[in-house]
């Protein structure tokens, strides 16, 4: 008698792989990290095959950031930059609207001891269109497509801003009160806006940088010399904001250069306080000597 085949039981097919991100999705492709599935949208590029976003993302986490030579965090977008001129085109904005934000921002000698936020403020403040386009466009061409990428976010910003408040103490200290009433083209009570002084920070850091690494700045030189004549040729011309911020970003560029090797980038920070240290004392001197108004 001949008996029945034994039919061996069939096991379930198995389950499609599907990304642990987006598990309606199947996909064939796995990570070369971790070896699970990834769908098209979670799959970054590798040098062998592609990676998941989790494992690019922990990758990033882990490895320590790309630094440029003077130990600021590598960066291809100009967010310093960019802020900077956002935040003055909105001021310039606000001052055509409220035309007295004008005078309650802009730097005025005399008024720096009692409101020292004036030292800052002027900055981010302009006179006229062709004011701020000229400073705009030398912010957006020296700073953003140079002095940024050398220095990194933070350090650019400290040079900038640290250079604004340079240009006003300059302005302050060689200004002195009127002489009597009928002195009314004395410094010390003529208010002062414009980025120019933070600009020329930037025009003072790009030559010591470019010194140190032995580039040439020819260029900005004759920038320099020319803005210079400008500032003695045409009335109501702060050069005085203009040296000040050039001597400032040049010291500061000076400080952040000698601390360059990883040796010695602890003491990039402590160098440029002691910059802002010597602003404060230099300005408490020249109001401290300095009559007040009667």
């Amino acid at each position: 008698m001949s008996e029945p085949p034994a039919y061996a039981p069939q096991e379930a097919p198995a389950a499609p792989p599907v990304c642990p991100r987006h598990p309606d999705r199947v996909s064939y492709v796995r990570c070369q990290r971790c070896g699970r599935p990834v769908c098209p949208e979670c799959q970054r590029p590798a040098a062998v095959g592609v990676q998941c976003v989790d494992c690019v993302r922990e990758q990033a986490r882990t490895l320590p950031s790309a630094r440029t030579v003077f130990g600021g965090t590598v960066t291809d977008t100009p967010v310093v930059s960019t802020a900077i001129v956002a935040i003055c085109v909105a001021v310039f904005v606000l001052q055509q609207v409220q035309p007295s934000l004008t005078d309650e921002i802009a730097f005025v000698p005399f008024l720096g001891e009692s409101q020292p936020w004036r030292f800052l403020t002027a900055a981010f403040a302009h006179g006229g269109v062709t004011h701020i386009l000229f400073n705009m466009l030398a912010l957006w061409f020296v700073g953003a497509q140079y002095v940024e990428r050398l220095l990194g976010g933070a350090r650019y910003a400290a040079v900038y801003l640290i250079s604004a408040v340079g240009g006003s103490v300059v302005y302050t200290l060689m200004a002195s009160p009127p002489q009597n009433e009928f002195d009314t083209h004395s410094l010390w009570i003529t208010p002062a806006v414009g980025a120019s002084g933070a600009v020329f920070g930037l025009f003072g850091a790009l030559l010591v940088l470019n010194r140190h690494l032995g580039r040439s700045s020819a260029g900005m030189y004759a920038t320099i010399g020319i803005n210079a004549v400008i500032g003695f040729v045409v009335p109501n011309v702060a050069w005085q904001a203009h040296l000040g911020g050039l001597l400032t970003g040049a010291a500061l560029a000076a400080v952040i250069s000698w601390t360059s090797t990883p040796a010695r980038r602890r003491w990039q920070w402590p160098g440029m306080a002691l910059v802002v240290v010597l602003l404060v004392a230099l300005t408490v001197v020249k109001y401290a000597t300095t009559p007040a108004l009667g």
